[in-house]
């Protein structure tokens, strides 16, 4: 039996993202939005992308977006598709066409190949669209994109997700490494605090001066902590101004944060 081109989902991505970005059109979002991959175009197109080994009626109810009374597919990616080996997509590409998502097949590592890619078709561009290969979803909305790049492998199974939420996360947790949070940080950064300030997470702890970090507090920077580095490294374009303290603080949470 000879080996197959690709040991894991994860493998195919990989491959397909390094040849996918390499002229820098392109930028993909792994575990995006609910994708294995989010490619969003340098003008803000965007193309949703499920993965599988091969293609099967399991990765076509994924791709698929979930129906809402009111529009379908309101908010999603201009494109969507799913990304298989060579070889794998079969009988069900029509059924792909049909339903308007767009089959890219992707090669292994091939010294010898004198393809200019290793996938196909050739992803849509600013000039021309291939409308036997490439079907406009015009969603009301397009996905939100974190503004960082997550430092999270596309394929994984159960990943964790670096959502927009997760980036005001970080930079709460970056703020708590320095001193207490309040209310107005919460407000600056636009993320609710009903959370954070329950009890009974235990995320964080009040004190005469604001909320410092609780004995449950996730710890974000295991989870993420290329992004947690570059995130910090912005602090100075991102962070909140510090409440001014009172004439007598605690001297015991002062020495705290000093």
């Amino acid at each position: 039996m000879s080996k197959p081109q690709f040991e894991k989902e994860a493998d195919l991505c990989a491959a397909f993202i390094e040849a996918a970005t390499k002229d820098g059109t392109w930028k993909a979002y792994p575990e995006t939005a609910g994708f294995d991959i989010l490619l969003v175009r340098d003008d803000g197109v965007q193309i949703g992308i499920e993965a599988k080994l091969a293609l099967n009626a399991k990765v076509l109810s994924q791709i698929l977006p979930g129906h809402v009374s009111y529009s379908y597919a309101a908010t999603g990616p201009d494109y969507r598709a799913v990304l298989v080996p060579a070889g794998k997509d079969g009988a069900l590409s029509s059924v792909c066409a049909a339903l308007g998502i767009t089959v890219i097949t992707c090669r292994g590592d091939d010294p010898g190949n004198r393809w200019y890619r290793n996938y196909g078709p050739e992803l849509p561009s600013t000039r021309d669209v291939d409308a036997r290969d490439w079907h406009e979803w015009a969603p009301m909305k397009r996905c939100e994109v974190p503004a960082y790049v997550p430092d999270v492998a596309a394929g994984v199974a159960s990943p964790v997700s670096l959502s927009v939420w997760k980036v005001k996360a970080i930079k709460l947790a970056i703020i708590l490494e320095e001193r207490p949070v309040t209310r107005a940080d919460f407000k600056a950064l636009q993320i609710s605090p009903t959370r954070w300030t329950d009890p009974y997470t235990g995320w964080l702890k009040k004190t005469d001066h604001g909320y410092v970090a609780g004995a449950y507090l996730p710890d974000f920077m295991a989870q993420h902590p290329r992004n947690y580095e570059e995130i910090k490294a912005d602090r100075d374009r991102w962070m909140p101004p510090a409440a001014p303290m009172p004439r007598n603080p605690n001297p015991a949470l002062q020495e705290a944060f000093l």
